[in-house]
């Protein structure tokens, strides 16, 4: 194991497509396995930034809108990208199902029995975090989020706790959830968040309370953080936010 009880592997796809490479890896983290891609330019050497994004309940790793900005991110600004399966998602299925319902409801439910869970997927992160900041193509470089919905849910957490992230785009979310440990969780998670922020709301979302969305923005701590409301529902993020979150992350990033 490295430091902090992870040992990085690689598996054997390795594909290098319009100048990004794209390979998949298992961090083991005492008895969990985190599956996850990385996402850097071919031939790459050297520091460079690293966006950690998370995908959304009901989805995976390989989400096409997840490729894309992870994609977008390398060839446009020579970035590294990575992004994990969350709970109950993707590679982490013992019956290795596609089905978005079923995820989306075996999560629900793991949010709403499992007290450990978030405490979890933030080690995970964490641990992925230093076994890819080891590598030569990485290295130590300065760190970004991206998690929208689930990947606010456990995005806040993850930052909070990471002084090395040093900019995230959250959203989709609220002080909403379960059980009142996890509404008090996120509160005092958002508090502790102090780098920039881009929050995305959609105002007519049928899954989050607009009102609860806006409670948990005026919570984050940091001091430069900005709300992005379009209409439409929970999944109609307009495409033009991609273009925002990419521009918000590189901006800070490339300092």
């Amino acid at each position: 194991m490295g430091p902090g009880r992870w040992k990085l592997e690689w598996s054997n796809e390795d594909i290098t497509t319009k100048d990004v490479r794209q390979r998949r890896f298992v961090v083991r983290r005492d008895s969990r396995a985190v599956p996850g891609l990385l996402w850097t330019p071919p031939g790459a050497t050297g520091r460079r930034p690293l966006v950690l994004i998370c995908h959304g309940a009901g989805n995976t790793k390989r989400d096409p809108y997840i490729v894309s900005l992870a994609r977008r991110l390398v060839r446009h600004h020579s970035f590294a990208a990575a992004a994990i399966d969350g709970p109950v998602h993707g590679d982490r299925r013992a019956d290795h199902s596609e089905d978005s319902g079923i995820m989306f409801v075996e999560f629900a439910q793991l949010w709403a029995n499992d007290p450990k869970m978030v405490d979890e997927m933030v080690a995970d992160w964490r641990a992925t975090l230093d076994a890819l900041r080891e590598l030569d193509e990485v290295g130590p470089g300065p760190t970004g989020w991206w998690g929208l919905s689930m990947g606010t849910i456990l995005g806040v957490p993850v930052v909070a706790a990471e002084e090395r992230i040093v900019v995230a785009v959250f959203g989709l979310m609220g002080t909403a959830g379960p059980s009142a440990l996890f509404r008090k969780r996120i509160a005092d998670d958002a508090r502790r968040v102090r780098c920039p922020v881009l929050f995305l709301l959609q105002w007519d979302d049928e899954l989050v309370k607009r009102e609860d969305v806006l409670v948990l923005f005026g919570e984050i701590g940091s001091r430069d953080k900005r709300l992005h409301a379009h209409p439409g529902g929970h999944v109609e993020v307009p495409a033009e936010e991609l273009d925002a979150s990419e521009r918000f992350l590189a901006d800070h990033l490339a300092r």
